[in-house]
Protein backbone atom coordinates (compact mmCIF):
# COMPACT_ATOMS: atom_id res chain seq x y z
CA UNK A 1 0.00 0.00 0.00
CA UNK A 2 1.30 3.62 -0.83
CA UNK A 3 2.83 5.17 2.33
CA UNK A 4 0.69 8.24 2.00
CA UNK A 5 -2.73 6.07 1.86
CA UNK A 6 -1.06 4.10 4.69
CA UNK A 7 -0.23 6.68 6.77
CA UNK A 8 -3.57 8.70 6.72
CA UNK A 9 -5.25 5.30 7.37
CA UNK A 10 -3.32 4.54 10.24
CA UNK A 11 -3.54 8.01 11.65
CA UNK A 12 -7.86 8.33 11.29
CA UNK A 13 -7.03 4.78 12.90
CA UNK A 14 -5.22 5.96 15.76
CA UNK A 15 -6.52 9.18 16.25
CA UNK A 16 -10.45 7.15 17.01
CA UNK A 17 -8.84 5.06 19.18
CA UNK A 18 -7.07 7.68 21.23
CA UNK A 19 -10.32 9.76 21.33
CA UNK A 20 -12.06 6.32 22.84
CA UNK A 21 -9.19 6.75 25.49
CA UNK A 22 -10.26 10.23 25.93
CA UNK A 23 -13.90 10.36 26.70
CA UNK A 24 -13.74 9.26 30.47
CA UNK A 25 -11.41 12.01 30.81
CA UNK A 26 -14.30 14.13 29.30
CA UNK A 27 -16.56 12.47 31.24
CA UNK A 28 -15.01 13.25 34.56
CA UNK A 29 -13.34 16.88 33.92
CA UNK A 30 -14.76 18.21 31.21
CA UNK A 31 -13.24 19.74 27.92
CA UNK A 32 -10.16 21.55 30.13
CA UNK A 33 -9.85 18.05 31.26
CA UNK A 34 -8.70 16.49 27.49
CA UNK A 35 -6.28 19.25 26.51
CA UNK A 36 -6.09 18.52 22.73
CA UNK A 37 -10.24 18.98 22.92
CA UNK A 38 -9.33 22.10 24.58
CA UNK A 39 -7.20 23.66 22.13
CA UNK A 40 -9.27 22.60 19.29
CA UNK A 41 -11.78 24.49 20.77
CA UNK A 42 -10.03 27.79 21.26
CA UNK A 43 -8.74 27.28 17.80
CA UNK A 44 -12.48 26.77 16.56
CA UNK A 45 -13.81 30.08 18.61
CA UNK A 46 -10.47 32.08 17.11
CA UNK A 47 -11.36 31.23 13.78
CA UNK A 48 -15.34 31.23 14.20
CA UNK A 49 -14.99 34.60 16.57
CA UNK A 50 -16.86 33.57 19.08
CA UNK A 51 -18.03 30.92 22.04
CA UNK A 52 -19.07 27.49 20.93
CA UNK A 53 -18.90 23.95 22.38
CA UNK A 54 -19.80 22.55 19.36
CA UNK A 55 -17.59 19.32 18.91
CA UNK A 56 -17.71 19.49 15.20
CA UNK A 57 -14.69 21.86 15.01
CA UNK A 58 -12.96 20.07 17.92
CA UNK A 59 -13.18 16.93 16.08
CA UNK A 60 -12.32 18.20 13.04
CA UNK A 61 -8.70 19.30 14.21
CA UNK A 62 -8.63 16.36 16.20
CA UNK A 63 -8.87 14.34 13.66
CA UNK A 64 -7.09 16.82 11.14
CA UNK A 65 -4.08 17.00 13.17
CA UNK A 66 -4.17 13.04 13.78
CA UNK A 67 -4.55 12.34 10.40
CA UNK A 68 -1.11 14.54 9.67
CA UNK A 69 0.74 13.24 12.30
CA UNK A 70 0.03 9.63 10.31
CA UNK A 71 0.81 10.66 7.36
CA UNK A 72 3.78 12.15 8.09
CA UNK A 73 4.87 9.47 10.42
CA UNK A 74 6.54 6.84 8.04
CA UNK A 75 8.26 9.77 5.82
CA UNK A 76 9.84 11.38 9.70
CA UNK A 77 10.68 7.66 11.21
CA UNK A 78 11.95 5.99 7.74
CA UNK A 79 15.64 6.19 8.37
CA UNK A 80 14.97 4.85 12.19
CA UNK A 81 13.50 1.83 11.00
CA UNK A 82 17.40 -0.46 10.68
CA UNK A 83 17.87 0.69 14.19
CA UNK A 84 14.64 0.10 15.79
CA UNK A 85 11.64 -1.76 16.59
CA UNK A 86 8.43 0.13 14.62
CA UNK A 87 6.23 -0.21 17.24
CA UNK A 88 9.19 1.37 19.71
CA UNK A 89 9.06 4.13 17.25
CA UNK A 90 5.71 4.61 16.92
CA UNK A 91 4.94 4.66 20.55
CA UNK A 92 7.89 7.47 20.89
CA UNK A 93 6.36 9.55 18.47
CA UNK A 94 3.53 9.50 20.30
CA UNK A 95 5.28 10.63 23.37
CA UNK A 96 6.81 13.48 21.25
CA UNK A 97 3.94 14.34 19.72
CA UNK A 98 2.38 15.05 23.43
CA UNK A 99 5.26 16.72 24.23
CA UNK A 100 4.78 18.94 20.84
CA UNK A 101 1.07 19.76 22.32
CA UNK A 102 2.00 20.51 25.82
CA UNK A 103 5.08 22.45 26.02
CA UNK A 104 4.90 25.03 23.46
CA UNK A 105 1.38 24.72 22.08
CA UNK A 106 -1.39 24.21 25.19
CA UNK A 107 -0.93 27.37 27.66
CA UNK A 108 -0.66 30.42 24.76
CA UNK A 109 -3.89 28.53 23.00
CA UNK A 110 -5.96 27.71 26.08
CA UNK A 111 -4.47 30.29 28.78
CA UNK A 112 -4.12 27.00 31.18
CA UNK A 113 -0.84 26.06 31.90
CA UNK A 114 -0.32 21.94 31.47
CA UNK A 115 1.60 21.39 34.44
CA UNK A 116 0.04 24.01 36.73
CA UNK A 117 -3.90 22.97 35.45
CA UNK A 118 -6.63 24.05 37.89
CA UNK A 119 -7.79 20.17 37.80
CA UNK A 120 -3.70 19.07 38.49
CA UNK A 121 -2.12 16.81 36.95
CA UNK A 122 -3.80 14.18 35.85
CA UNK A 123 -5.50 15.12 32.50
CA UNK A 124 -1.57 15.58 31.59
CA UNK A 125 -1.31 12.10 32.66
CA UNK A 126 -4.49 11.15 30.68
CA UNK A 127 -2.90 12.94 27.73
CA UNK A 128 0.15 11.14 27.27
CA UNK A 129 -1.89 7.69 28.05
CA UNK A 130 -3.81 9.11 25.02
CA UNK A 131 -0.74 9.48 22.68
CA UNK A 132 0.73 6.63 23.65
CA UNK A 133 -2.28 4.69 22.69
CA UNK A 134 -1.77 7.17 19.23
CA UNK A 135 1.40 5.89 18.58
CA UNK A 136 1.36 2.20 19.38
CA UNK A 137 -2.08 1.92 17.45
CA UNK A 138 0.07 3.64 14.35
CA UNK A 139 2.44 0.76 14.95
CA UNK A 140 0.56 -1.80 14.99
CA UNK A 141 -1.17 -0.66 11.75
CA UNK A 142 1.66 0.13 9.82
CA UNK A 143 3.20 -3.23 10.91
CA UNK A 144 0.15 -5.39 9.64
CA UNK A 145 -0.05 -3.45 6.27
CA UNK A 146 3.79 -4.07 5.77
Amino acid sequence: MDLFLLGLVAGISATATMTLTEIPSWKRWGLRGVFEWHENQAITEFLVKKKQTSFIGIFFFHFLNGTLAGIAFPYLISFLLPFAPLLLLSTLYGIVLWVLTLAPIHKPITGLHPWNHPLGRLPAIASLIGHVVYGFVLGVIFLLAL
